[in-house]
């Protein structure tokens, strides 16, 4: 049983090596491959010689066929899904592309960017954008933005025959969508404006969009105050997150976790300059009352209705080094000279606090 189970993952290996960089010569074998008999008989004077004809993917068992699709790349499992109808079912299946989605876009797009793409093509199909013939087009436009390779010729070809297109709704289709670039899709980015001082330690709401040429994104913020919409080029994957909360960006978020903080919690609070200018999200930690020395054998801050929130990248004599707020009543405070605090939300996760640390100044702002 060891020895058949070795053979058996050895053959699965081997195979999906190959079938990885000769994908383009294995395309032409499968699909003549599926178009000829599985045997023949010739007659010579010997007597009947069975020939046998080359193992086309479809003869191989179903788990090691679903094995080999699961580690295809994007691209591979493009170009497989032109080889012949069977497997353009199965490499379009919302399975294997999950996997894909997920691992590539899961930390940049959340539940609010799905809800604005189904948006989209609900109000695509409203205005019956979805029909046949441009829901094509638009495909099309996608693939070859991303993957501009021969096999598109061949399977839009197939597409117009009535049985290739790739569903709107599909996680395929989705995820295409998402790294043409053609799609806007609403996230948050760090130090926004290429770390403007101003800006150092704080996440802004943005609309974002891939490009594939450079492995970064192109970021546009929402007008504030008298200024039009500002854009960035150039954004790293580094600076983009999905956007935790569904706090809109002049909404004021609600504050549950006021009673529960104590010294040494990091935070994140939204803060403006102005009530025209939509919140940031800007990073801190909760520090001790001045009537306290810091000792964790007896602080009390906890039982304050006062809580302070420090800002450390700023100096000790900076206004943007402390504030304090009202641990029962928390409204938005402040005023036109500092701005304005707004909702505060605790930071559970350890990779969240790591991000902000990644991203700290290498001075002290003023």
């Amino acid at each position: 049983m060891l020895f058949f189970l070795l053979t058996f993952l050895s053959f699965s290996f081997f195979f999906y090596q190959d079938l990885i960089s000769n994908s383009n010569r294995i395309k032409t074998k499968f699909l003549s491959s599926s178009m000829s008999p599985r045997k023949k008989w010739v007659n010579n004077r010997v007597g009947n010689v069975e020939e046998t004809a080359e193992c086309s993917v479809l003869d191989l068992p179903e788990l090691t066929l679903e094995l080999i699709l699961s580690k295809l790349p994007p691209k591979e499992l493009c170009a497989m899904a032109g080889v012949c109808t069977e497997l353009r079912a199965r490499c379009r299946s919302d399975y294997l592309w999950e996997r894909h989605l997920k691992e590539k876009w899961g930390r940049v797009v959340g539940p609010i960017a799905q809800r604005n793409w189904k948006s989209y093509l609900a109000s695509s199909k409203s205005c019956e954008l979805s029909s046949f013939g441009d829901s094509l087009g638009r495909q099309r436009k996608w693939i070859s933005c991303v993957w501009p390779f021969s096999w598109i010729k061949s399977t839009i070809g197939t597409a117009e025959k009535g049985n290739g297109i790739v569903p709107d709704d599909s996680v395929m289709s989705w995820y295409l969508s998402l790294e043409s670039g053609k799609f806007w899709f609403p996230a948050q980015v760090y130090n926004r404006e290429h770390g403007h001082v101003g800006f150092m330690l704080s996440c802004y709401d943005a609309e974002v969009s891939y490009d594939s040429r450079t492995d970064t994104f192109h970021a546009r913020y929402p007008p504030h105050g008298r200024r039009t919409i500002v854009q960035e080029e150039g954004v790293s994957w580094e600076r983009v997150r999905a956007p935790p909360v569904s706090t809109l960006a002049h909404d004021l978020h609600p504050s549950g976790c006021l009673k529960d903080l104590q010294p040494g919690d990091h935070i994140e609070i939204q803060w403006r300059r102005n009530k025209e200018f939509p919140y940031g999200w800007w990073y801190g930690v909760v520090g001790h009352l001045d009537s306290c020395d810091g000792n964790a054998y007896f602080c009390q801050c906890h039982l304050s209705e006062t809580v302070v929130l420090e800002f450390n990248q700023y100096t000790g004599g900076s206004r943007w080094r402390q504030a304090a707020i009202c641990r029962k009543s928390h409204r938005e405070k402040g005023n036109e000279t500092d701005g304005f605090y707004g909702g505060v939300r605790k930071l559970q996760s350890e990779d969240e606090i790591a991000k902000w640390r990644q991203l700290w100044p290498l001075d002290i702002l003023e």
